[in-house]
């Protein structure tokens, strides 16, 4: 399940039907997809603000949205709701920040009641009375006057409270006073942006993780108040290896908890690169970003690939090594490589020790195949070595190679000792094959036979059996007569006989 996360800024007030962005642009999706996937907006609230137009991608206004009946004083005010997609299931954020508009004026309180002012007789020009305070517009400028005294205190919270005393002195002989303390509280400016704890952000992660999965958190603080000090986490528009990198992670706009998305591969990607904007609820907002760096930990999920001895399957490589060869010498060497890193990717080599005399070893790191004696004349000419690669991985992974080597000083006793090696299977399927074909042949040969004897014995029986019934002469033959000194093709005598008609 794939998401992304984009975010609006309208202002209050807004006709029903007024355009506040095209979703299917700002989230790269085709509008065909938002039919075919049955596009739909799920919300908590029981007002539906906007409403989604699926055949052009637009995000309008639903209902008529009043910041201050939304939100009270919470600034800034936003309200979030989900896209749903279908077939494959997708999930985007949508966050709608309704700005504030000049649409309320200034109401003194008891406004229905008429003011009455006592004004001595020797007041002088210019004394100044003050009226009823009003509950100032929350969009005034900076510096607009809402009291008789106007302090400012740079501080905040306790530090900004101010106790000021005023002392009132009437112009009597003698001059009597009275005092009264006033209790100020400095409101809150918003002047100070988001801080994060750090400068930059450094977290680790392992490949072939679970999407959703958690992988820490950014912080920031702001040293105003109340709303100006409300932060939320921005994941800003940047790409990795050409992707979003909204494809990858998501991000937690309150808690700024940076989960996965997807499944990490080490192979692939080996880092994340992001940046992350922190802004507060003043208006305006401040804001400020930090780069967050994401390490894909290799796991080891892929075994030694061996590339020499080159495995075939029609022929077969023999290493030579002749009989007068000293103790170490160097028959061939194992070649082979992990896709993997770090200690996944650290191969050992170990030789499978067939006989109680062994001829050759392995290097454990090296994979050089080494004799460790003197070759005998009971060393048979073909070596058949069982070479295992495992890497230093946990679990540990392994393949296996087969080096074939032949002990001989000449080429033809190799080549007469291992054709008859190799072509074992060769002969095995030839004679099956020859054996199957000689019993078919032997079978026919055999039911041929049977047809034609039962044939001529028919044949025979009826030509009897139509001699005996006809009246014809009967001819008998008579065997040839050689002579003894005569030559034995000399035509036979015939002699005919004739028979009485009963």
């Amino acid at each position: 399940m794939v998401g992304g996360q984009i975010r609006y800024s309208i202002p209050e007030e807004m006709k029903k039907g007024s355009v506040i962005g095209n979703v299917a642009q700002d989230l790269g999706l085709d509008v065909r997809r938002l039919r075919s996937g049955r596009a739909r907006i799920v919300t908590g609230e029981n007002i539906q603000y906007t409403e989604l137009k699926t055949d052009k991608g637009l995000l309008v206004v639903n209902e008529r949205i009043d910041r201050e009946q939304l939100c009270g004083d919470v600034t800034p005010c936003s309200f979030s709701f989900e896209m749903i997609l279908e077939n494959p299931m997708e999930l985007h954020q949508i966050t709608i920040e309704v700005l504030d508009i000049n649409d309320h004026a200034p109401v003194f309180e008891n406004m229905n009641k008429a003011l009455t002012f006592e004004i001595s007789e020797a007041a002088a020009i210019g004394t100044e009375f003050p009226l009823q305070s009003a509950p100032i517009s929350e969009d005034s400028p900076p510096g607009t006057t809402i009291a008789i005294f106007n302090i400012k205190d740079s501080d905040s919270a306790e530090n900004g409270q101010v106790k000021c005393s005023v002392d009132a002195t009437d112009s009597g002989n003698p001059p009597l006073t009275t005092s009264k303390i006033l209790h100020l509280k400095i409101s809150d400016v918003n002047d100070n942006p988001p801080v994060f704890d750090r400068n930059k952000y450094s977290a680790h992660i392992s490949e072939n993780n679970s999407p959703g999965v958690s992988i820490f958190a950014v912080s920031a603080h702001d040293s105003d108040l109340n709303q100006n000090a409300r932060i939320s986490y921005i994941l800003e528009d940047t790409e990795v290896s050409g992707a979003p990198v909204s494809t990858f992670v998501s991000l937690n706009s309150e808690s700024g908890v940076i989960s996965a998305v997807r499944t990490f591969d080490y192979e692939q990607i080996k880092e994340l690169q992001l940046t992350v904007k922190a802004q507060d609820g003043g208006s305006p907002p401040l804001s400020s970003n930090v780069t967050v760096k994401i390490l894909i930990q290799d796991q080891n999920d892929n075994p030694p690939q061996v590339l020499y001895p080159v495995q075939t399957g029609g022929s077969l490589v023999a290493e030579m090594v002749p009989r007068s060869a000293d103790v170490g010498y160097l028959v061939t060497k194992v070649v082979a490589v992990d896709v993997d890193s770090g200690q996944n990717a650290w191969l050992s080599y170990k030789l499978q020790r067939a006989t109680d005399r062994p001829l050759f070893e392995v290097g454990l790191q090296n994979g050089e195949i080494r004799t460790i004696r003197q070759v005998t004349d009971k060393d048979a000419v073909k070596q058949r070595l069982s070479v295992t690669v495992e890497d230093n991985g946990q679990p540990s992974r392994s393949a296996t190679v087969i080096v074939n080597v032949a002990v001989a000083d000449s080429f033809p006793e190799v080549m007469s000792e291992f054709t008859d090696f190799t072509q074992d299977k060769e002969y095995n399927d030839n004679l099956t094959f020859y054996l199957v074909l000689a019993l078919a042949v032997v079978s026919f040969l055999f039911i041929t036979c049977l047809v034609v004897i039962i044939s001529v014995k028919i044949y025979r029986w009826r030509q009897s059996r139509v001699l005996y019934h006809s009246n014809l002469p009967v001819i008998p033959y008579y065997p040839p007569r050689y002579s003894d000194s005569g030559d034995r093709d000399s035509p036979a005598c015939v002699q005919l006989r004739g028979v009485q008609d009963h």
